[in-house]
């Protein structure tokens, strides 16, 4: 009954508030009023989506107009409160909506006109005449690991591939492990970060330049598994990146300079016709 009668309650307001003279009709009834501003019916399109229970759409409308009087309240309370230059936007207004359409202008003339294609030639120069700028922030390796169970009759197999001192033969170990690890990886060409690594591997270690400097081959048991880790290579942190993983930066910081640059033009070549037409006066 209580659920009912909020219900009509609700439609009562709906339906008899338009009787206000004041209101603006052509936006559909007058929900609610607070001093001289007015919610409309037509505000609240979608507000309750199709389907909803009655209960449920009663609590949303009664939200939605709660939400709407306590905005109205703060702002006639700002409005009493701020000086009239403080409440004066206009001028902000002004350079936000210039400032969006110069920036809507430049992205579109940019999606024409900018060439974004970077060879990996121009990739390989920036890279070399700017190394000093890539710097390492972490270890990283090039590995390879495989997962087996401690009695599995490959083990030996798998040794022997991966202690190998003189090379890594992924392709066999990859065919291998597709038939009898429990897991594996194979990044003997790949730089990832040896903290991933670590997420995988239970490999403990407080120093990590040290233990990789001396670990080449590394077997740990762990029951019921046995882990097989051949690291490749590595880099410790604060040297040099290596091109690899600096080559989707390096495109992205190219693409960007031929923006910069692109935008510059436009801007001087917009402002020298100008003069030239004599379009504008400076007094």
């Amino acid at each position: 009954m209580k659920l009912k009668l909020s219900f009509l309650l609700l439609l009562s307001v709906l339906i008899f508030s338009s009787c206000d003279p004041s209101a603006n009709h052509d936006r559909g009834t007058v929900v609610a009023k607070i001093y001289d501003n007015y919610l409309y019916s037509n505000d609240m399109l979608g507000v309750v989506p199709a389907g909803t229970p009655k209960k449920d759409s009663i609590f949303l409308v009664k939200n939605y107009i709660d939400s709407w009087i306590r905005k109205q309240l703060l702002i006639r309370q700002a409005e009493r409160n701020l000086t009239p230059k403080q409440r004066d936007f206009n001028s902000k207004l002004e350079d936000y909506k210039n400032s969006l359409l110069t920036y809507a202008y430049e992205a579109e003339l940019i999606k024409q006109k900018l060439d974004t294609i970077v060879t990996e030639t121009e990739i390989s120069t920036y890279y070399l005449l700017n190394k000093s700028s890539f710097q390492l922030r972490y270890n990283i390796v090039k590995a390879v690991y495989v997962v087996l169970n401690e009695d599995s009759k490959e083990l030996k197999r798998f040794r022997n591939l991966l202690s190998n001192k003189d090379t890594v033969m992924s392709n066999t170990i990859d065919f291998l492990a597709k038939q009898h690890a429990l897991s594996y990886y194979i990044g003997d060409e790949i730089w990832i970060r040896f903290d991933d690594l670590l997420q995988q591997i239970p490999i403990e270690t407080f120093n990590q330049e040290l233990f990789l400097k001396n670990n080449s081959y590394v077997e740990i048991k762990d029951k019921p598994f046995v882990y097989l880790i051949r690291f490749k290579d590595y880099m410790i942190s604060e040297s040099i990146s290596p091109l690899e993983m600096e080559t989707e930066n390096i495109r992205n910081i190219i693409i960007n300079k031929r923006k910069q640059s692109f935008l510059r033009s436009m801007h001087e070549e917009l402002y020298s016709k100008a003069l030239r037409e004599e379009e504008f006066e400076i007094y």
